[in-house]
């Protein structure tokens, strides 16, 4: 039997291929210049005959009828193999002008990537393993690719022109929505705090920002950011940091990590004097924070800003997807803090933009995942660049939610020996302030879910979906659009300018759902979401956290949806019933039974010693080296006389 290609004449399935039909799609007739009289040429389905190439063909096809047609795509069909059901080959171009060869007879059509019959392509135990079209790098597809898609029409990088709009004028910095403390903001004053790190019993907290001496205007820009007393992370890093002192900082989502160590930085520079001039084409800035998002860096920049207003103090974004040439003369403008994500910052450091020699300040913000999620080359990067000054000769601040203890280890490496480890509440918890719900939803059903609970929502909700993949943001957002509800998405594919647009059109309201991917899952302060739904749940618990701290931020009530899917989400149920006990959460009754099910190695990333050891609950130098600071008072646990942390938490 003879092995026509699949897409021409028939599926790849068949058994038993049909004698071609005669006469051409077009006319029937070769125009072609040259072309030889033959018998009525058959049709290849696509366009069979035709003028963009010559037909050749020196065998029969069935021991019958002469088989003889061009390629639609101006490629030469050639059949040179005896006749015969069994032994002819067939050699012909695809519709695109190249040459599709198959080999030698047999009754089953061979498998497309090894040649050899008896099982499918997709089935190969011959293949080579595929590589990403986007990166070429092999181990995902490209839907699951996390780099962005800057491909030209050929397949090659296309040109960045995007040159994003910054106000950083007096109405454009203040005059903005913000996020505003909610009615439970007051009970922080009780939130349990620690410090602990050799001489951390001489660290006090401070009650009030005037306490630090920062400076008339740094203080008027502090009020009118609408910070009225510190936050209880605020209240022990900022004297630390005053003090110059390394930290390892761990407190809870929307709880002022940014300001914690933005303030210390512009002080400090607005005291000193800055160490970059304007005039010089390569800038030396005093501080270098870097962020894991280009959206999280917008923010920092934006904070920073507000900040700095009318101080010698700049501010400078370095991050993808924005024109090179553009940020690099924004830099050159000046710049004494600069903010970005690693890729942009290494590329103008190795071409001499920057010069890191008068670093003062080096800032990891969401530093859990800097160290722990594919970014700890880049930080040695930076840590040993030419110039960097050795961490005995600068500060290393590092801010996070979660601080897993195989991260402390790695961030060890980067900091002074006597740094100070500061954690607020219970590392690793949800808020109290988020309502937590779990809902048993299969796959299948989660669409029809989503939908209700949608509609159900109050009027003037601000809702934040989340879900695994990019394909699966787009696919979401424009369904939900097409049933009037006002969505958009976010997510490593979209252009640069495309995210920031959802970004605000979410924030301005006015599209009250963005679906995300997790690329907004860590950070980013937006004002006044009411819910944050988990379509998907995220493989670890810490993301969990990270998720739901959209919402619920200063003090504000927020809300939480989770679809947890018994046959995908089971290694989750324990870690996420500890979260949801915790956080004084209803638990359903089948969540535990499935919790009670799995095994402590399926929980999520959730590290079973000390209770909460795989979030850094604890400095990791108390565990590994029998040392114990010993904090009482106001440097230990119960600030203020408050209630114990098993009540509060």
């Amino acid at each position: 039997m003879n092995t026509i290609p699949m897409g021409f004449g028939r599926g790849r399935g068949a058994k038993k291929a049909a004698p071609p039909p005669q006469g051409n799609l077009f006319s029937g007739v070769d125009t072609t210049p040259g072309a030889r009289a033959a018998p009525p040429p058959t049709s290849n389905g696509f366009g069979g005959s035709s003028n963009l190439g010559q037909s050749n063909n020196s065998s029969s096809y069935n021991n019958s009828s002469s088989y003889n047609g061009a390629s639609s795509g101006g490629g030469n069909w050639n059949n040179n193999s005896g006749g015969g059901d069994s032994g002819s080959t067939w050699t012909g171009s695809n519709s695109f002008g190249g040459n599709t060869n198959s080999g030698g007879g047999g009754g089953d059509d061979a498998c497309r990537k090894c040649g050899e019959s008896g099982h499918w392509a997709r089935e190969c135990p011959n293949k080579s393993e595929e590589k990403c079209f986007r990166c070429q790098q092999t181990g995902h597809r490209v839907a699951d690719c996390t780099e962005p898609d800057t491909r030209g029409m050929d397949g090659t990088p296309g040109p960045v022109t995007y040159q994003p709009e910054f106000d950083d004028t007096e109405d454009g910095l203040f005059g903005g929505p913000r996020v505003t403390t909610g009615i439970n903001f007051k009970k922080y004053r009780d939130i349990p705090c620690k410090v602990t790190g050799p001489g951390s019993e001489l660290v006090k907290c401070i009650k009030s920002f005037s306490e630090l001496s920062l400076g008339d205007q740094l203080q008027r820009n502090i009020s009118r950011s609408g910070y009225e007393e510190p936050t209880p992370v605020q209240k022990w890093a900022l004297p630390i940091v005053c003090n110059g002192r390394d930290i390892m900082a761990c407190a809870q989502t929307g709880s002022g990590k940014t300001a914690a160590f933005v303030l210390p930085m512009i002080n400090i520079i607005n005291t000193q004097g800055t160490s970059s001039s304007q005039f010089s084409s390569t800038q030396t800035p005093d501080a270098l924070v870097i962020t894991p998002t280009r959206e999280l860096a917008i923010q920092i920049n934006t904070e920073t800003s507000k900040f700095a207003f009318n101080t010698i103090c700049k501010s400078q974004l370095a991050y993808g997807g924005a024109a090179v040439q553009f940020q690099r003369n924004k830099i050159r403008n000046g710049c004494n803090i600069l903010i970005g994500t690693p890729g942009r910052l290494k590329q103008f450091v190795n071409d001499g933009t920057i010069g890191l020699q008068n670093i003062k300040f080096f800032v990891l913000d969401e530093a859990d995942r800097m160290l722990d999620m594919g970014f700890k080359d880049d930080i040695e990067f930076f840590a040993r660049a030419q110039g960097m000054p050795p961490k005995e000769q600068r500060q290393t601040l590092l801010f996070s939610a979660t601080f897993p203890e195989e991260v402390q280890k790695i961030a060890k490496e980067f900091l002074r020996a006597d740094y100070q480890f500061l954690t607020v509440g219970i590392i690793g918890s949800a808020q109290t302030d988020v309502t937590q719900q779990v809902l048993e939803v299969e796959q299948r059903e989660k669409m029809t879910n989503i939908k209700s609970v949608l509609r159900d929502m109050p009027p003037g909700s601000k809702i934040l979906v989340f879900v695994k993949t990019k394909k699966q943001a787009d696919f979401l957002a424009s369904l939900l659009s097409q049933e009037d509800m006002g969505a958009t998405s976010i997510h490593g594919d979209r252009l640069q300018k495309e995210r920031e647009m959802a970004l605000r059109d979410f924030k301005t309201g006015a599209h009250p759902i963005m679906v995300a991917t997790s690329v907004a899952a860590r950070g980013l302060d937006i004002p006044n979401v009411t819910h944050v739904i988990n379509y998907d749940m995220p493989d670890e618990i810490a993301e969990y956290v990270h998720r739901i701290g959209r919402t619920g931020r200063a003090g504000n009530r927020g809300n939480s949806i989770s679809f947890f899917d018994p046959t995908k989400d089971y290694d989750m149920a324990r870690s996420l019933v500890k979260i949801l006990s915790e956080a004084q959460q209803d638990v359903p009754d089948w969540l535990e039974s499935i919790a009670s099910g799995s095994s402590a190695a399926g929980s999520g990333g959730w590290n079973t010693r000390g209770g909460r050891g795989g979030f850094g609950g604890s400095d990791v130098r108390d565990s590994n080296s029998g040392w114990d600071s010993g904090n009482t008072g106001d440097a230990g646990w119960n600030v203020n006389n408050g209630p114990a942390s098993e009540e509060l938490w």
